[in-house]
């Protein structure tokens, strides 16, 4: 995996989180926010896709998206959409577990587990970072802005690292040339 391609895949926290708040947001309640949670998942899915490929498929936006949108509509409907620092923590592990787990699923089953933790903690954290710097959380992003989402690209890099290795995707790539 290259640490490069994964940085970059930083822009889809922000990007995912304001197109969907165009739709609907974590405030409007459950049903809405798992829209949201589709939309921003879709998104962040994609560009966390970009830089995982070859060595995951396709498949990792649709459970990106799955995920963010089961997660954001059970973080809502857990923290009755309030955007204060203990909420959006709660909602950033909530949100996390899910979205880890169908990505886990993705990345093989036996890493399901540590990678749920490991999304559902960075995420957690990220929102920690983020309350502290937005202006406006109460507008009910479903993702966390900028500040949080380098620490949680950072977290799940170094993790993702080691379940991937430094060359899979080169080593992924070759595979996919002569086939």
């Amino acid at each position: 995996m290259s640490p490069l391609r994964w940085a970059f895949s930083i822009l889809g926290y922000p990007l995912g989180s304001l197109a969907a708040v165009q739709v609907a947001s974590t405030t409007d309640g459950p049903l809405l926010a798992a829209l949201a949670g589709l939309i921003a998942g879709a998104v962040l899915g994609t560009a966390q896709w970009l830089a995982l490929r070859p060595a995951v498929g396709w498949q990792w936006i649709l459970a990106t998206a799955t995920g963010l949108s089961v997660g954001a509509g059970a973080g809502a409907a857990i923290t009755l959409g309030s955007d204060d620092l203990g909420a959006l923590v709660i909602y950033g592990a909530i949100a996390g577990v899910f979205v880890g787990s169908a990505q886990g699923l993705v990345l093989g089953a036996s890493r399901v587990l540590a990678w749920s933790a490991t999304v559902a903690g960075s995420w957690a954290v990220a929102w920690m970072i983020t309350q502290a710097v937005i202006v406006d959380e109460q507008k009910g992003f479903v993702t966390f802005g900028l500040s949080g989402a380098a620490i949680a690209t950072i977290a799940t890099g170094i993790v993702l690292r080691g379940f991937l290795g430094a060359r899979a995707a080169r080593t992924t790539s070759a595979q996919v040339v002569t086939a």
